[in-house]
């Protein structure tokens, strides 16, 4: 039979309802792939004995003719999910020990329908980063290379555990966040499938927060299927959060498939960058003419608040970070500085010991714009100019049902490339970003390969609560893309 771990996320499932394979070995597939794959340092932890005992109790109920949509399913968390008795750091020195004596909500929900959990990812501390280069625990190493380089690449951010992963085929799929792009970035780096659901759609609850009214969280997957696999069980209304919508979830896998006959898709021109390759371009024109070849209408449409997007969530992002990273101070968990004191001394002894420089710039540029004398300045004007962005998008989807632009304005880039100016790093979320900002669901579909044999994403945008309309389209994508290669194993 096949090697466990090259089944897709659905192959798996089915294997382990027909009882061709054993959700132990499977588990133990994948522990042995992770243990070979230190060199990707895509985990921080690595719940071995936990997962061992999750499959056997997978396999008891499998054998019995019960269990969840993904029994026996091994799955990767990234390390902003709180889970119970496992340690939990968002890739932060201020965390350290941090077990938590409660499940996010969206944890529980895949351990609910049988998700096994294989430990936690890698990604950038608190989430802030777009290269997974500010995690305490090192950066993650994407399992892709260009032609004729042994050079590393980053994998993305700040979801590049997640990413990375998935891609090297350590685990049936995983859970991510995305803040301003945090999902789709890292999917498109790496050639897999990344959803950021519309905000409400996944509860938060149990997530560490970065930035509260933008953090969503959503699957990083090997195909399309998997993800809307994933999904399902990820989504549904939490009393608990109540920033969660309650609407009813839809059976997404059900919707792979179905035809796209008569569905207008955007294309939108200010999506166009500066210094953007001509092969993003051309893989941009392609993706228009598969929606075409589908059935689609293509509609070219305008969305000139565009260029303010970085601007305002550089505002927002950081403001809701200061306010929400304050309740690190080393009193009640995680990291406190041995040396200090007073209380005040402690306080800011921890904190300067505890946050990375990426989240210390953030905490600053969020207190800055929230204080007295800059707040009107700032901050209240950033959240008009999102207002505008959102009324923007509803104007567009009065005439589309789907916006279709590239996910990320580069492939790959080397680990280190970009570390010195934060503002370059910034730009890799420009076409992601605004998806945030007006709570929108959004996706990055694997579409081809650069000319240094790097792969490249498309993503696709739609109207909240559409994400069955997303994963039509993302379907679609897919068949026509036809993508299939997969990164050598330099690292096993």
């Amino acid at each position: 039979m096949t090697d466990l771990t090259d089944l897709s996320l659905a192959q798996l499932r089915d294997a382990l309802k027909a009882k061709d394979a054993s959700s132990l070995d499977a588990t133990e597939a994948y522990l042995s792939r992770i243990e070979k794959a230190g060199d990707l340092n895509a985990f921080i932890t690595v719940a071995a004995d936990k997962a061992r005992a999750m499959a056997k109790a997978s396999d008891e109920k499998l054998a019995k003719g019960k269990g969840g949509p993904l029994e026996g399913v091994p799955l990767g968390v990234k390390d902003l999910f709180c889970t119970e008795d496992v340690l939990t750091t968002a890739g932060s020195h201020i965390l350290d020990g941090f077990e938590p004596k409660y499940e996010s909500t969206v944890t529980r929900n895949l351990w609910r329908d049988g998700g096994v959990c294989l430990g936690k990812l890698n990604l950038d501390e608190f989430a802030m980063g777009s290269s997974n280069e500010t995690s305490f625990y090192g950066p993650v190493v994407n399992p892709w290379r260009a032609t004729g380089s042994d050079a590393k690449l980053t994998p993305g951010g700040s979801s590049g555990g997640s990413s990375a992963s998935v891609a090297a085929r350590l685990c049936a799929g995983a859970t991510a966040t995305d803040t301003g792009g945090s999902i789709r970035q890292p999917a498109a780096f790496t050639a897999t499938v990344g959803v950021k659901p519309t905000y409400g759609r996944v509860s938060r609850w149990g997530v560490v927060a970065f930035a509260s009214s933008l953090d969503q969280a959503g699957p990083v997957a090997r195909d399309v299927r998997d993800a809307a696999i994933m999904l399902k069980s990820m989504a549904g209304h939490d009393p608990k959060d109540s920033t969660s919508v309650n609407v009813a979830v839809p059976d997404y896998e059900a919707a792979l498939g179905a035809s796209l006959k008569g569905l207008k898709i955007g294309v939108p021109k200010e999506y166009r960058v500066d210094g953007m390759p001509a092969e993003i371009e051309t893989l941009w024109r392609s993706g228009v003419d598969w929606m075409k070849d589908a059935g689609c209408e293509i509609v070219d449409i305008s969305l000139p608040m565009t260029k303010y997007a970085l601007p305002v969530y550089y505002i927002v992002a950081p403001a809701e970070a200061s306010s929400n990273l304050a309740r690190y101070d080393g009193v009640k968990y995680g990291h406190r500085a041995e040396e200090y004191d007073d209380i005040l001394s402690m306080y800011e002894n921890t904190r300067a010991e505890g946050f990375g420089d990426e989240v210390k710039r953030r905490i600053l540029i969020g207190t800055y714009v929230l204080s007295a004398g800059y707040y009107d300045a700032y901050y209240l004007r950033a959240q008009k100019v999102r207002k505008r962005i959102f009324d923007e998008f509803v104007s567009a989807f009065e005439k589309v049902d789907l916006i279709l632009t590239p996910s990320a304005p580069s492939a790959a880039f080397e680990l280190g490339a970009k570390t010195a100016d934060p503002v370059q790093m910034y730009l890799n979320d420009v076409f992601t970003v605004t998806a945030n900002l007006a709570g929108l669901p959004g996706a990055s579909v694997p579409a081809g390969l650069d000319k240094d044999g790097l792969p490249l994403g498309l993503q696709l945008l739609a109207k909240p609560f559409a994400e069955e309309t997303l994963f039509k389209g993302m379907y679609a994508l897919e068949q026509a893309a036809g993508f299939d290669a997969t990164p050598d194993e330099w690292w096993a």
